[in-house]
């Protein structure tokens, strides 16, 4: 018996349930027909039903199907032009996911017909392929909206007491020991009490998710035996990645996504998106038809002037064109739905920089998704963290982005780096950016927050091949090692690799808490990868994108070495929190505010003098010091109270050999307690007898002003 579809509704996109029927709608400007096809729950190659939606209002193509319920599989076909050489690549002989589909089943079949033109033909993508693609491609599924959320409530932490943790949802806990197998791996396993435990101890605010939108993994990997890990090769914004639901029925990823994001927020901590709204995993003009190629190929990627070809400022294969109409609409309305609907907190764009590219393809601070996104009443509330770079020309817009975005801080990574493994001409940047990269942000009166801190992030060594490795090693990746950067600004501290020398691993493990401290005691937004506080390794390779397996897994079994490192990692980030110096609201001013004793920042020479304009360009300065004035915090806290805190002395030794430093006279009745000692963990809490004190090389000390009476 054939369906009744009705003429329903333009309005939401996608295939939304009422409680008694679906209504579907889908764009297309260049369709001249749209069919919607519904498969069998219990052998998704096998179509059993097919009708057309029947109306068009401004381009959506709608109708309504009354006795639909939630789990339905559903495709698109859309008839229209096959004419690449004018940017149109419509072939209703391929089955498309709903761009705006809440869920999928199935994986991407590449042994199936799921490309638009005939393969091996010359001048091929302009021959169009007439088999049909449906055994070989994921369906839509029909969702039901409701989840019970009871009294759940965003944790909105102020930026400047954020600190993020960046994660993968798999590789996080496929290795736990206190998660149920059949939840290692899943979004049920990140949210097990036995992580959340961790996360809490460690101190992080937030966990920042690699992409869970739904990918596809890409042909030329699954020849390898290889998978896209990561997850950077979208095909749907709106549905969580199926793959990493403990349970496989259609749509059970859904709940259990919202579930996860509910015991993160009861435990205070909140969920940031990593999210890939720069290009699709459908390539250039050899790629795939699984999706937005076939409905409206114009519409939403950047095309050259040639329109059979793509721009491509990813990297990708093609580039999504936030400039348009249509793709601008799409990613604001699946920014929406995550907010409302699925209760994240915020995301980090990817290739950030793509989103703001105009019609010309320059880039722009006032491009229209900037101004879509900072105008939104749900999204101008959310944390919005751009990567802002691309592979484009002009790609490189560290400091560029307009409020209210916060921006990953590519310089302060490279200066830190640097400065630990003993570079020259440091010191002036190295200052920049521990006291929150004011060169860069600050004249657009944007606040120290505006920069999120890292030395290191998923792309690249992990922080214990970062002391371990001076040259990468990615032949797991079957590229013969061509993969991944080269210029990692890396030092393996005298051998390359592991090693049982107690002088190279003594130094290696300074190293790692110089970085972690150096990390924690910057102004701005420290960002912190998982494992890194454990001492993850990758055997050198930096670039694991393609690694499912225990090679990119966090390794939860640890031994005395990781975890002191674990123990001082997490003594950081409480310390940090405790600290109101640490979380300054603006710059710097370099002077006395108030009536405090001393400036609100300060930079010494070792021997205790201020550093002259002449130190700062000193090549061969490594040894440096800066002081906090912790009675210099001229703004109120959230209670309208002036905040009063300790000052803190850091001192900072980059050089091979011991320094001396003497630090400035503390007030009367008020001593130097030392908190952390990089070159002996086990120090701390401990008064200091007199003003000098001896780093050893390539170390890192901080020091508490306090009452001389204060016990330890």
């Amino acid at each position: 018996m054939a369906i009744e579809v009705w003429p329903g509704k333009p309005y939401p996109r996608g295939a939304t349930y009422d409680g008694t029927g679906v209504n579907f709608a889908v764009y297309s400007q260049v369709a001249t027909r749209v069919e919607v096809c519904i498969f069998d729950p219990h052998n998704p190659a096998r179509e059993i039903e097919r009708f057309d939606l029947p109306e068009v209002t401004e381009f959506v193509w709608h109708g309504y199907v009354s006795g639909l319920e939630p789990g339905t599989l559903y495709g698109l076909r859309v008839h229209g032009p096959y004419d690449p050489a004018h940017g149109h690549r419509c072939n209703p002989h391929k089955l498309l996911v709903d761009p705006y589909a809440k869920a999928l089943f199935g994986e991407v079949d590449w042994k199936q017909p799921v490309f638009g033109y005939t393969l091996g033909h010359k001048d091929q993508d302009l021959a169009r392929d007439e088999q049909d693609s449906a055994a070989g491609m994921p369906k839509g599924v029909v969702v039901s909206d409701f989840f019970d959320w009871g009294n759940d409530r965003r944790p909105d932490v102020p930026w400047r007491k954020t600190v993020i943790y960046e994660a993968h949802v798999r590789g996080l806990t496929m290795r736990h020991p206190a998660v149920p197998e059949h939840q290692r791996g899943t979004y049920a396993g990140l949210s097990h009490p036995a992580v959340i435990e961790h996360l809490l101890k460690l101190g992080v605010t937030a966990v920042e998710l690699l992409p869970v939108h739904e990918a596809a993994d890409d042909a030329f990997l699954n020849d390898k035996g290889l998978s896209n890990y990561w997850g950077y090769s979208t095909l749907n914004y709106f549905a969580p990645e199926q793959r990493y639901a403990s349970r496989r029925t259609p749509g059970s990823q859904v709940a259990e996504f919202k579930s996860m994001v509910k015991a993160l927020h009861a435990a205070g901590i909140e969920v940031i998106l990593d999210v890939v709204y720069n290009h699709t995993n459908e390539g250039n003009h050899l790629g795939p038809t699984l999706s937005f190629k076939g409905i409206d190929n114009a519409a939403y990627y950047w095309l050259m002037p040639d329109s059979r070809y793509y721009l491509d400022f990813t990297g990708c294969g093609n580039s999504l064109n936030a400039s348009q109409p249509q793709a601008a609409r799409l990613i604001s309305d699946s920014l929406r739905y995550w907010v409302t609907e699925m209760h994240v907190d915020g995301f980090r764009f990817d290739l950030a920089t793509t989103l703001g590219r105009l019609g010309g393809g320059e880039f722009s601070p006032n491009a229209p998704m900037f101004q879509i996104i900072n105008q939104d009443p749900v999204l101008q509330k959310v944390k919005l963290i751009a990567e802002p770079w691309d592979v484009g020309l002009g790609g490189y817009q560290v400091g560029q982005f307009p409020a209210p975005w916060r921006e990953w801080n590519g310089k302060y990574r490279d200066a830190l780096r640097r400065y630990w493994k003993g570079d020259e001409n440091l010191a002036g940047e190295v200052g920049h950016r521990l006291a929150g990269s004011s060169d860069m942000f600050q004249s657009a009166r944007r606040r120290p927050q505006a920069s999120i801190n890292f030395v290191t992030a998923h792309d690249g060594f992990t922080l214990h091949d970062l002391v371990t490795y001076s040259h990468k090693h990615n032949e797991a990746n079957g590229e013969y090692n061509r993969d991944g950067a080269d210029d990692n600004q890396a030092w393996n501290c005298g051998v390359e690799g592991e090693t049982a020398d107690p002088n190279v691993t003594s130094l290696r493990e300074r190293q790692k808490r110089n970085l972690l401290a150096s990390l924690f005691l910057s102004q701005g937004v420290p960002m912190l990868v998982a494992g890194d506080e454990m001492g993850r390794t990758q055997g050198g390779n930096n670039n694991a994108y393609c690694q499912d397996t225990e090679l990119s897994w966090v390794d939860w079994n640890l031994d005395e070495r990781r975890k002191a490192l674990c123990e001082f990692t997490s003594r950081l980030i409480q310390f940090r929190h405790r600290m109101p110096v640490l979380q300054r609201r603006r710059f710097f001013q370099g002077d006395h505010i108030w009536d405090s004793h001393f400036k609100d920042l300060t930079w010494y020479r070792p021997d205790g003098t201020e550093m002259s304009p002449e130190d700062w360009q000193k090549p061969f300065t490594r040894s440096l010091a800066f002081l906090l004035g912790g009675d210099a915090i001229p703004t109120p806290d959230e209670r309208g109270q002036r905040i009063i805190g300790d000052a803190l002395l850091v001192l900072l030794n980059a050089h091979h050999e011991p320094m001396r430093f003497i630090a400035p006279q503390p007030p009367p009745g008020r001593q130097w307690v030392l908190e952390f000692y990089t070159a002996d963990d086990s120090r701390g809490s401990e008064p200091v007898p007199s003003n000098q004190f001896e780093l050893t090389g390539r170390s890192l000390a901080v020091f508490r002003e306090a009452p001389r009476n204060e016990k330890a």
